[in-house]
């Protein structure tokens, strides 16, 4: 039948065609008004140029496995979805490889997508549709949705909307004939499946002018009432497996030859396993009686004996009341989903099992799941019950291990006092390694440096008698928290060796990227900058095997700090930059505490750049263990920029000196801040009690966990003490070694008198650089 009524969205559809350039197209209307129908003219015309399509639907019912739309997509470009989704489910950002992997695979000039009902879809299938908006440049998205539709709001940011309305009584006499148009409209609202529906009620013979039917049901009704009794048990059959059904399972569960559809042309569509509309399929299963349904229900579940569909066979046996058997399925399919990377659907499932027949297991794994999906506040209810519901020592220390301790201080507040408790319980050696490292874990972020000495200690010993390698992974990130500064480096980097024997006995590409990551943080932290260099293809090898946006977020940050650090400015700000972009969409305060790190380093040769500017000056709270060096950064920021008041201002926020507890990893850093900023602001009072501190680390190097370098120590203190107006000590400091190790050997010079480093250290603060200049690369850092 022709397309009516639809003018301007057609000649949008070829006008996207033409550009051949990608975007994603939001099409919205209420079922019936043609969004399917839009979406075949647009293949038709796509097909007609030549280009590729391929489609995928979201299905109504709960069953469908995880990215059940993007499986069908990938199989219709002829990409092996199991290949393109394989993974590695260590962590929740592992997904952001799948999501990079089908993007790769759809990556085609000229592809157009059609994603079909996606106000049907999984969560996880929404994100792998947001991220495709983004990241494919030449492909046409096209998706489908019933309006109001909360789910997709946030898509709206980066799609063009098109919204679908009834027909008027002239554009539906084009389809039904003038007769009746008028009372068709009227009849319909111009919905163009209701008067298509009602156009064939009159070709077969249903329609009845004096009785007109008021809904799809209706017409549905009086088509069912003319088919034989075998192919209405079909048909209801099919109905109750949802729009797209496997019609051998429609046959083996009712009994019904497939032949038997031969006579419902009316109802299913040319495939022969579909129904011609969802409100087709609505409207006969509408018909059916509570006995009926429940009985059809049985026997589907009964023939899917062998499916991998968990989810649909859990509703099945669901619908007819069997709660035992539709909970282990329904766990089976959290499980599945939770293989899969569909968190969301995972921690759905666990719930629908958990309202069935609560579980201690259950409530692990729901907890995990939900922690996966960034849900923090459904992890902790979920651990607090799984704590609730423990009967054994083992159990209890289960509950406690689904947190993980945080920056934040909510999380925390729970999980210690159910760390706490689990460890005065007997459990097995291993299973208290991993307890000790997370309380370990939790004392560090919450300013207990004290305590994390003994706790990783007996940690990384109770693992390593145990023979746990899981155990011995954690506690060594424990102990490695346990090290911060310069008295902790040699540690550190034994820590490092063993992370890395580790991951290669294990197989670990994450574990090879831990190790990699520490071993680089010391050898900046010790100045042996080329050393950390050649590190960086090792590091970036075992990144790329773990796959997914973090690890690579992991590699950027580390090789701006390094370029910072080595004078290629212009490449600091660049790779810095990128890395910010491509993490603060997945965990913010990480992104934007290293960046902004990263601004202070940079600052100290450029001047302030406009992120630095701006994260100075809108910088969201950071995690309390870290609001002091925030402070700090941004009186230096704003210092540097010529923004006097602003840096006196946030620099009396930090408090009295003496209370000062900077973050573990970051005490030089913050006190070389601290330093500048009281030099510059002439707060000699306040850098008469700071310097000292600084003082104590004479010939180290002001470097916080490898995401940006201050430079020597020394440095600093020769402005510090210049600033007090001691000379002496100031040469002294600026013409130490340690000032000096950097330079390449190909721009160095021969060594300058006492006075020229007195002149460059003049008070930087009041001639301030531009907050646009441009980076450069002509100097070499610190010397």
């Amino acid at each position: 039948m022709k397309v009516v009524g639809r003018g301007r969205e057609l000649a949008a559809v070829r006008s996207w065609l033409a550009a051949e350039t990608g975007r994603l197209v939001l099409c919205a209307g209420e079922p019936g008004i043609g969004k399917t129908r839009l979406a075949q003219e647009l293949a038709g015309h796509a097909l007609a140029l030549g280009r590729e399509v391929v489609w995928g639907h979201c299905v109504e019912t709960a069953g469908a496995p995880a990215f059940w739309p993007w499986r069908q997509i990938l199989k219709a470009a002829r990409a092996d979805p199991d290949e393109v989704l394989a993974h590695d489910a260590e962590v929740p950002q592992d997904r952001f490889r799948v999501f990079d992997a089908i993007a790769t695979a759809l990556d085609r000039d000229g592809l157009v997508i059609i994603v079909e009902d996606v106000h049907w879809a999984d969560e996880a299938s929404l994100l792998v549709l947001s991220h495709l908006a983004v990241t494919l440049r030449n492909v046409l998205l096209f998706a489908t949705f019933r309006d109001p539709c909360p789910a997709v709001a946030d898509l709206m940011r980066s799609a063009v909307r098109i919204d679908l309305h009834g027909l008027s009584t002239d554009e539906v006499a084009e389809l039904v004939g003038v007769e009746n148009a008028a009372t068709i409209t009227e009849l319909t609202s111009g919905n163009p499946l209701f008067v298509t529906e009602i156009a064939r009620a009159v070709d077969d013979g249903t329609w009845r002018a004096d009785q007109p039917p008021r809904s799809i049901r209706d017409i549905v009704t009086a088509r069912l009432d003319r088919l034989s009794p075998d192919a209405r048990d079909l048909i209801k059959t099919a109905a109750v497996i949802g729009r797209d059904f496997d019609l051998d399972l429609a046959a083996k569960a009712s009994g019904v030859p497939i032949s038997a559809l031969d006579e419902a042309s009316t109802l299913i569509d040319a495939t022969g396993h579909r129904f011609v509309h969802a409100l087709t399929r609505d409207a006969v299963d509408a018909a059916l009686t509570t006995a009926e349904r429940r009985t059809i229900h049985r026997r589907i579940a009964e023939a899917m004996a062998g499916s991998t569909h968990y989810a649909d066979v859990a509703r099945h046996w669901n619908a007819c009341g069997e709660t035992k058997e539709a909970r282990a399925w329904t766990i089976r399919a959290a499980q599945d989903a939770v293989t899969r990377l569909a968190y969301e659907e995972g921690a759905r499932l666990y719930r629908a099992a958990a309202s069935l027949e609560d579980s201690h297991d259950i409530q692990v794994a729901l907890g995990k799941a939900a922690y996966f999906t960034g849900d923090l506040t459904g992890c902790v209810q979920a651990a607090q019950r799984a704590a609730e519901l423990a009967t054994t020592p083992e159990q209890i220390a289960e509950a406690a291990l689904v947190l993980e301790a945080a920056p934040g201080a909510g999380v925390n507040a729970v999980a210690t006092p159910l760390c706490d408790n689990a460890l005065r319980h007997e459990v097995s050696p291993a299973t208290r390694a991993r307890l000790l490292a997370q309380r370990s874990h939790l004392a560090f972020y919450r300013g207990e440096q004290h305590r994390l000495d003994d706790l990783s200690r007996e940690s990384v010993d109770l693992a390593r008698h145990s023979g746990d390698d899981r155990a011995l992974a954690e506690a060594l990130h424990a102990r490695q928290e346990a090290c911060p500064g310069p008295a902790g480096r040699t540690e550190r980097l034994r820590l490092a060796a063993e992370m890395i024997d580790l991951a290669h006995r294990t197989h670990s590409p994450r574990g090879a990227m831990w190790g990699s990551l520490w071993r680089i943080h010391a050898l900046i932290e010790s100045g042996e900058l080329a050393a950390a260099q050649e590190e960086l293809p090792a590091l970036k090898l075992a990144c790329d095997r773990v796959g997914g946006q973090v690890p690579l977020w992991h590699l950027e940050v580390v090789t701006a700090c390094l370029a910072q650090a080595q004078g290629r400015f212009a490449e600091a700000q660049k790779v810095g930059r990128r890395a910010y972009d491509r993490m603060r969409v997945i965990e913010r305060e990480p992104a934007s505490g290293a960046y902004f790190a990263l601004q202070c380093g940079l600052a100290a040769h450029l001047g302030v750049t406009e992120d630095g500017l701006t994260l100075a000056r809108h910088f969201h709270d950071p995690p309390p263990r870290f609001r002091l060096m925030s402070k700090l950064t941004r009186a230096f920021l704003l210092l540097r920029a010529g923004f006097r008041n602003e840096a006196l201002e946030w620099y009396r926020r930090t408090g009295p000196i003496a209370e000062w507890d900077l973050p573990a990893f970051f005490v030089l850093p913050g006190l070389v801040d601290a330093v500048l900023v009281t030099s510059g602001l002439d707060l000699t009072d306040e850098l008469a009690v700071i310097l000292p501190r600084l003082a104590e680390f004479r010939g180290e190097h002001a470097a916080g966990n490898g995401v940006a370098y201050m430079g020597p120590v020394s440095l600093a203190l020769g402005r510090g003490h210049l600033a007090l107006g001691n000379p002496d000590q100031a040469v002294a400091d600026l013409t130490a070694p340690s000032t000096r190790p950097h330079v390449p050997a190909h721009r160095r010079s021969r060594p300058r008198p006492a006075g020229i480093w007195l002149r460059r250290c003049e008070p930087w603060a009041a001639t301030p650089t531009p907050c646009n200049a441009p980076p450069t690369t002509s100097s070499a850092p610190w010397a």
